[in-house]
C-alpha cells in the first residue's frame, strides 16, 4: 500500500473542505490516487461537488485582444513572479502586446509564438528576454487561445484586474446582440461553465457524476425502483452547473442563459475562459 503523506492529506482537504481523517481514510483506500479518493468523498456526501483544480501560485495577468470588427479575439495568460510587477504599467503594457500579437499572427503554440517576429526587432522571445531585465523578474507566457468568426462577433471581458478572463463568439444581428455579448462574458467569468451546451461535455465526466450519483442514492438507502430517476434528476442538476446554455444568467438568475440568448436574437458558437494560475485543460 502506497504511504500517504501529510502534504497529501492537508492538500485533499484544501480540495474538498473534508476532516483530515476522512480524507486520510479516503486516500488510503484509493492508495493514493487523489481522483479516486475525490470521488470516494463525494459519494460519502463529505466532498464539494466540484472540488478546486490544484493552483500554482505564479503571478500575471489574463489579457484579452479583439479586432476592431469583431471578427477574431485571443485570450492570452502572461505570468510574473510578483503581484507588485504583475499591477505595473510596464507588465501591462507589454500584456496587451503579446496578446495583440497572439490575435493578430495565429501562433500554433507557445514555441512557435516565441519564435516570431516580434515588432521592432528581433523575436518575441528576445522581447521577452528584453522586459525580463527591465522588469526584474522571470516572464512566461503559459498558454493563449484564439476565436475566430465568419459573419459573427466576438466579445471579451477582464475580471479583478486580470485575475479571470472570458472570450466569447457569438452568431445573429438580433437588436439586444451586443449587450447579451458583453452579459454573458461577465457571466462566464463568475459561473465557469464547461462546454455551451450537453453536447461538448466530456463524456467520460458525465459517466464519472452518473457514478458518483447513483453511489449517492444508494447510501441513502432508496429503493432500486426510484434510484434511476433520482440519478437522472440529479444529473440534470448538474448540467445546470456546468452547461452555460443551462445556468441561471448570473445578471438576471430567473432567465436561463439560452433564453437570453434567444430574447436577443443570437446564438453562443464558443467561449475560453482563463483563471490566473489554474492548471490548464487540454
Amino acid at each position: 500500500m502506497a504511504a500517504i503523506s501529510a502534504a497529501e492529506v492537508k492538500s485533499l482537504r484544501e480540495r474538498t473542505g473534508a476532516g483530515m481523517m476522512d480524507c486520510k481514510k479516503a486516500l488510503v483506500e484509493a492508495e493514493g490516487d487523489v481522483e479516486r479518493a475525490l470521488d470516494l468523498l463525494r459519494e460519502r456526501g463529505l466532498g464539494k461537488a466540484r472540488g478546486k483544480a490544484d493552483r500554482a501560485t505564479s503571478e500575471g495577468r489574463i489579457i484579452a485582444s479583439v479586432s476592431d470588427d469583431g471578427s477574431t479575439g485571443a485570450l492570452v495568460e502572461l505570468n510574473c513572479e510578483t503581484d507588485f510587477v504583475a499591477r505595473t504599467d510596464d507588465f501591462g503594457a507589454l500584456c496587451d502586446q503579446v496578446a495583440d500579437h497572439v490575435r493578430q499572427q495565429a501562433p500554433a503554440d507557445i514555441d512557435a509564438f516565441l519564435a516570431m517576429d516580434w515588432p521592432g526587432g528581433g523575436t518575441v522571445k528576445d522581447a521577452l528576454a528584453e522586459a525580463v531585465l527591465k522588469l526584474g523578474e522571470n516572464l512566461r507566457v503559459s498558454r493563449f487561445s484564439r476565436l475566430v468568426s465568419d459573419g459573427a462577433r466576438i466579445g471579451s471581458y477582464i475580471h479583478a484586474g486580470g485575475k479571470i478572463g472570458a472570450l466569447v463568439q457569438v452568431e445573429g444581428e438580433g437588436a439586444g446582440a451586443d449587450a447579451f455579448t458583453h452579459n454573458v462574458c461577465m457571466h462566464i467569468a463568475a459561473s465557469n461553465p464547461s462546454g455551451v451546451s450537453r453536447d461538448e461535455i466530456d463524456g467520460e465526466e458525465i459517466d464519472r457524476e452518473r457514478r458518483i450519483l447513483r453511489a449517492q442514492a444508494e447510501g441513502e438507502g432508496k429503493p432500486d425502483n426510484i434510484i434511476d430517476k433520482m440519478v437522472e434528476g440529479r444529473l440534470s442538476k448538474f448540467f445546470k452547473e456546468v452547461v452555460l446554455l443551462e445556468q441561471p444568467l448570473v445578471m438576471d438568475p430567473d432567465t436561463m442563459v439560452g433564453d437570453a440568448a434567444k430574447s436577443a436574437g443570437v446564438e453562443v458558437v464558443a467561449f475560453r475562459r482563463f483563471q490566473l494560475g489554474e492548471e490548464a485543460v487540454e
